[in-house]
């Protein structure tokens, strides 16, 4: 199978009862990081990244794909559409699979990572590729981001090996992938309890996970069990894979990236 993506799917919506968290827009996919819409970023560096497969946006109103005089460029063109988001990301991607379980692989990502670039992509994608798996997704260690972003706060999961973070890069690359978005609906409520996550795959995970004995390699074989499918986690060389905008200081952060990029790119 190429590792070129037959559709991707990037996220916009909002989660039931999530606000904003006091960012500069109405929406957060238009909010501007260094004078360009989140949004636009993402999809920007996914055609430069894998060329124009079919892109399609989840959000409550289509009207999103009317913001911007760019976005409608790319609707006339026939290359952006439009999908209604359900109540969470993780409902989103399952009911978006669920209407052609048989179109893959197809990428997932956010439309709040302004800092992803077409390297990440190309990287991730070959990974994923090459582990054979029907999902993968990217993780970052911590580590890595720690040591390029000391007070970012981020959301880790301590497993035996390296704690990681993750990257909102998704590949679900057969028909039988559906079925971990089946089970990401479940686990998303627990998302930020990673001892309630672990839970999800049974006492001798929890137990495993609570002593610090969990290992990266292990996590994935029970996942992988717990669901049915063959999953693989791509660790990112990227820390700055792991930064999405949800507040703020995460704002900031992406941008003193991008201006850094864009002085480096001038100099």
């Amino acid at each position: 199978m190429s590792d070129a993506p037959a559709r991707v799917l990037v996220l916009a919506g909002r989660r039931a009862g999530e606000g904003e968290m006091g960012l500069p827009a109405a929406t957060k996919a238009l909010v501007e990081v260094d004078g360009v819409p989140m949004i636009e970023r993402v999809l920007r560096c996914i055609r430069e990244a894998v060329g124009a497969p079919p892109v399609y946006v989840s959000a409550g109103d289509a009207a999103l794909l009317e913001a911007t005089p760019t976005l409608r460029a790319w609707v006339a063109e026939g290359w952006l559409h439009h999908h209604r988001s359900a109540g969470s990301p993780a409902a989103s991607v399952h009911d978006f699979l669920s209407r052609e379980p048989d179109a893959a692989p197809t990428l997932v990502t956010t439309a709040d990572h302004p800092l992803l670039v077409p390297e990440m992509v190309r990287h991730f994608l070959a990974a994923a590729d090459a582990s054979g798996a029907d999902v993968a997704v990217a993780v970052v260690e911590r580590s890595l981001f720690r040591a390029r972003f000391p007070r970012v706060r981020r959301t880790f999961i301590p497993l035996g090996d390296e704690a990681v973070t993750g990257a909102n890069l998704f590949c679900f690359r057969t028909p039988r992938a559906a079925e971990a978005a089946r089970f990401w609906v479940r686990a998303e409520v627990v998302r930020k309890r990673p001892w309630r996550l672990a839970s999800l795959f049974g006492p001798v995970t929890l137990a495993r996970f609570a002593l610090g004995r969990l290992s990266a390699d292990e996590a994935v074989e029970r996942v992988s069990a717990a669901i049915g499918v063959r999953a693989a986690l791509v660790r990112m060389p990227f820390a700055e894979c792991a930064i999405d905008v949800d507040g703020a200081a995460d704002l900031e952060a992406a941008a003193r990236v991008l201006a850094a990029r864009r002085a480096s790119v001038g100099s």
